[in-house]
């Protein structure tokens, strides 16, 4: 994908870094851990990306050997794709390790690796696009977040796309609460046959701004997890407020990343600066 970040790369940097914050998720199929995350169900094929994190670590590795774990490099990748998407100009990811360019907000470091990679372990961990939003509060409570940081989080449905997959049981002939237009409209891109991707934001689809919520309003959004937000006055509330105030938004966004960024994080006791994020040491 070339060292210069594009809207797939820091969209999959984000989608790592939600993934946990021990780069688990990286670690290739070996003997001894034959079906690692990346093969779990809401990962496998859509999960990509981990190329570029090879090249931040070899990178890395040159100019200051067994300092920086994949987990930190996964961290602060995320952090980024929110500082790229969020602005108006697009940098080389290296600009933003080297300093190049101001963040925009503070993320932690420190984190060591995993050494355990399982595919058992996605569905379990990772909030399925069915989910309504008792399972989503649960799910995030869980990992020590709130209903508020679920629906600032959400957020992040404006960028990137989806396999039809995930959303085909709202497409007719299945009744579903989606905007008729929209479900025409995905409708005749989903039959092109096998699992085609469309954009999960047709109006703003490279850009990390509230423009979701104002989709959530209108019923425009793929996923049940997404439309599910109606159905609560609490969520609705939250969604009526963000809609409303894109600068809020993106504040407590960053600020809910920054929450997620210490999620399970492992120490030195029980973790690794993994050499090659493929691969323990």
């Amino acid at each position: 994908m070339g060292m210069f970040v594009n809207c797939e790369v820091v969209l999959t940097c984000s989608s790592l870094f939600a993934q946990g914050c021990d780069a688990s998720v990286l670690l290739d199929n070996t003997t001894a851990n034959p079906q690692p995350e990346k093969f779990g169900i809401p990962n496998f094929p859509s999960l990509r990306g981990f190329e570029v994190i090879d090249a931040a670590k070899e990178k890395l590795e040159k100019e200051c050997e067994g300092v920086v774990s994949c987990a930190d490099i996964v961290a602060f990748a995320g952090r980024d794709a929110t500082v790229l998407l969020s602005g108006k100009k697009k940098f080389s990811f290296l600009d933003f390790l080297w300093g190049g360019w101001k963040s925009g907000f503070d993320m932690p470091a420190g984190r060591y690796d995993g050494n355990v990679s399982l595919a058992s372990e996605t569905l379990p961990n990772l909030p399925p696009p069915f989910a309504n939003v008792s399972v989503l509060e649960d799910m995030f409570r869980v990992k020590g977040l709130s209903l508020e940081d679920m629906v600032t989080l959400s957020g992040a449905h404006t960028v990137g796309i989806s396999h039809c997959s995930s959303f085909r049981d709202r497409l007719p002939p299945n009744p579903s609460s989606m905007d008729p237009t929209l479900a025409a409209s995905l409708q005749g891109q989903c039959s092109r046959g096998g699992d085609p991707t469309v954009v999960q934001d047709p109006e703003t689809p490279d850009d990390l701004d509230n423009q979701y919520y104002d989709n959530v309003q209108k019923r425009k959004v793929l996923f049940k997890s997404d439309a599910t937000l109606l159905s609560s006055q609490t969520t609705l509330r939250l969604v009526d407020n963000h809609a409303k105030d894109p600068q809020e938004w993106l504040k407590q966004f960053k600020a809910a990343m920054v929450k997620m960024g210490s999620i399970e994080v492992k120490t030195e006791a029980n973790g690794q600066i993994r050499k090659h994020c493929r691969f323990v040491n």
